[in-house]
């Protein structure tokens, strides 16, 4: 009960009245005729047809169908496709709907109504979500298949994106010690698609999607997603081109096997904008508009080609397989001139620079057996599966250096057209890269009476790497064998009311997120850990209005230390925990009210000294001890509808030195939609709606990101 209590006076009073008005309502709904797990009103049955007619191909006109903003099941979870409420695990799912409500173009926008799910920087010049305090940028999966270069990703191609929450090592593999970001994408399903939108707005905002869909005969079908956008930003000198384009294609050899190819080019260049460096323990007091440093070789540039086969077999109605096979091949590159300290006396500030490339190319297949069984009254859905996976990485680093006292410049003037020469330093790396992993993993849901379910799995990775200094010719190699147990309980005391208590365990090797890491004096060390341990509560308030509770304890061990004893040897500690209270709320209120939004409560800190910086009791960087969020839409009749949402963040530190403190912020935004005739949308988004000062986000004390004023954009969205 003092939790609770603390966790209510740190919060917002006007968040708390918002979210407390919206669980009000959603309560009541049952007095107004919408009673939790009534059931669906649905046409009388009429006799069957004996002489079957040939239907028309189906249109997919609007996209609106129920629910919009929640998801029923999910196969990322569990690799097997699984009621949400049957998931012992926290899982937050943005659907498509929501993104195109919001206007949503990044991953990093997508996350903002993610209960527990926040953004650090990355540099300015790749995704970093962070889960349960881990911030990570390897940690991404596209349809369950590792994409662990770090870039931007979009989602003109996406279904939804999935955060699952916790430990997730037993269905992911090494990593997800937080949690993964899984992006599902959009696939030939033979049905007819058509349709796409453009954007315009503030900063020079232009962008355009497509979405085309046919089928092909009765058996097959094709589809293509594509993406061109050219913008500006609020920033002086900053700006991103992109495109992408997805065609799939699909067909069924019969009615027990479908065959799905697909394949991805996507390119993302953009300037890399590392923020403004702070002063006194706080960011600097400047325009948010200002760079600092030299925008004009502050560049990012990434090429993604990517494709993927998938086949799905049926061999009974209580036994099939998958195999999934992607290959793909990375380029990416960056370089900055970024700030890196303010003078004592908040005057001048001192520049860095450096530029890095990395070529990747991952090779992964799995295969997944899956097979339904009973023993007397007990029914068994087991998943036996394997992964095997090839990445060949190049990594290239270079130090910029600048001529005599150019790289000290003005605080009122920071933006510079210096010359900055590119070389190698004594320890800048030129590598080569081999990592394979042979997994194998197994899996049983058991469903023990209709109120009780259990999850046991177990996975083993063989994991080996093989890096190559080129410069020295030293080779260091790792190998790595670990088990990844999970195991989860659930009880449902009604068919729409569950409660879990679930386990589960990750392993980190020394390579690290990008595979780079590996020391003379680590190579041999076990990889590090992560345990999560997680009760919760998920209850479909409605059909299509789902309410969830996740309460927590994340800890990290096996981290190397230097040895207080003898600084040339490494020891491994306990080095942090997270421990938090998760809420979520996603569907319909009514038939004219959707909302999406959620609130945590995590604390986090170091446990044992790591650095310098890193010393026992300091709290996780990037790590809010509250942050919420809620979005609603709400059609007032056929042809209007609106849209209102609020953003609220803790204050953070930007680094685990707790020297430097972003403040907590409350942002609002809003849209009006406007529906011309069934086959066009007008759409106007404002963000920022109040033009609340604040900070989004930061990788370091020097490179913080100022939030974005208020904006609008216009989207035409349209059906043909």
């Amino acid at each position: 009960m003092t939790q609770i209590t603390h966790i209510q006076q740190a919060v917002p009073r006007q968040f708390r009245n918002l979210l407390a008005s919206a669980i009000l309502l959603v309560l009541i709904a049952p007095a107004a005729g919408f009673a939790a797990g009534a059931p669906v009103d649905s046409p009388s049955s009429e006799a069957v047809d004996e002489n079957p007619k040939d239907l028309d191909r189906v249109k997919v006109v609007g996209d609106r169908y129920l629910p919009d903003y929640a998801a029923r099941s999910i196969r990322g979870a569990t690799k097997t496709d699984t009621p949400l409420l049957d998931v012992p695990q926290a899982v937050t799912v943005v659907t498509d709907k929501l993104v195109a409500d919001q206007g949503i173009t990044s991953m990093g926008d997508a996350f903002r109504y993610m209960p527990g799910v926040g953004t650090a920087q990355g540099e300015g010049n790749r995704d970093t979500p962070v889960l349960r305090g881990n911030s990570t940028t390897a940690d991404f999966f596209v349809d369950g298949i590792r994409d662990d270069v770090q870039y931007f990703r979009d989602v003109y191609n996406l279904e939804r994106v999935e955060a699952l929450k916790g430990a997730n090592a037993m269905i992911f593999g090494r990593g997800g010690s937080g949690g993964v970001i899984n992006r599902v994408t959009r696939q030939a399903d033979g049905m007819d698609h058509r349709s796409g939108s453009v954007q315009f707005g503030a900063n020079q905002r232009r962008r355009g999607t497509l979405d085309y869909g046919t089928g092909i005969g009765s058996d097959a079908g094709f589809r293509i997603n594509a993406m061109y956008e050219n913008s500006g930003s609020f920033r002086d000198g900053v700006n991103v081109k992109r495109y992408g384009a997805n065609p799939t294609f699909g067909i069924d050899f019969g009615k027990d096997t479908r065959l799905q190819l697909s394949y991805e080019r996507f390119h993302d260049e953009r300037t890399a904008d590392r923020g403004i460096p702070s002063f006194q323990g706080k960011p600097v007091v400047t325009d948010p508009s200002t760079f600092f440093g030299n925008p004009a070789l502050s560049v990012t540039a990434t090429t993604v080609d990517a494709f993927d086969v998938t086949l799905d077999r049926a061999f009974s109605d209580n036994f099939s397989l998958r195999n999934h096979l992607r290959w793909a091949d990375y380029d990416k590159m960056y370089q900055n001139v970024f700030p890196s300290s303010v003078d004592a006396t908040g005057t001048l500030v001192t520049l860095a620079a450096y530029s890095n490339a990395t070529q990747r190319r991952n090779l992964f297949n799995q295969t997944d057996l899956v097979w339904k069984l009973s023993t007397g009254s007990v029914q068994h859905t087991i998943l036996a599966g394997a992964e095997l996976g090839r990445q060949v990485t190049e990594n290239f680093r270079q130090t910029g250096y600048f001529s005599a006292g150019s790289s000290v410049v003005p605080l009122a003037n920071p933006t510079v057209n210096v010359p900055v020469e590119f070389r190698q330093s004594a320890t800048d790396a030129d590598n080569h890269g081999v990592a394979t992993v042979a997994a194998f993993y197994l899996q049983d849901q058991i469903e023990l009476s209709p109120r009780w379910q259990a999850i046991i799995g177990l996975r083993h990775d063989d994991f080996r790497v093989d890096l190559r200094n080129n410069r020295t010719a030293e080779v260091l190699r790792s190998e790595d064998s670990m088990l990844s147990p999970r195991a989860g309980l659930v009880y449902k005391p009604l068919d729409n009311v569950s409660f879990y208590a679930s386990y589960s365990k990750a392993f980190q090797p020394r390579a690290g997120d990008q595979l780079a890491s590996l020391k003379a004096d680590n190579a041999s060390l076990t990889p590090e850990t992560s345990r999560n341990r997680e009760i919760g509560a998920k209850w479909d308030l409605k059909p299509d209005l789902q309410a969830s509770l996740a309460v927590y304890r994340l800890d990290r061990g096996n981290v190397a230390v230097a040895d207080p004893a003898d600084v040339t040897k490494m020891v491994l500690v306990d080095g942090q925990y997270v421990r938090g209270v998760e809420l979520g709320l996603a569907g319909r209120v009514t038939d004219a009210w959707q909302l999406m939004g959620g609130y945590a409560y995590q604390a986090g800190e170091i446990t044992a000294t790591q650095s310098a910086t890193a010393i026992r009791g300091n709290r996780l960087a990037q790590l809010p001890r509250n942050s919420a969020s809620l979005w609603n839409r709400y059609d007032i009749n056929q042809t209007i509808g609106v849209g209102l949402g609020i953003v609220y963040r803790g204050s953070i530190y930007a680094n685990v030195d707790n020297t430097v403190a972003l403040p907590a912020f409350t942002r609002f935004d809003g849209a009006i939609y406007w529906t011309l005739n069934p086959a066009l949308q007008l759409q106007l988004n404002i963000e920022n709606l109040a033009n609340t000062r604040y900070f989004a986000s930061a990788h370091s004390n020097n490179n913080i990101s100022p939030g974005a004023p208020r904006s609008a954009w216009v989207s035409l969205n349209y059906h043909f």
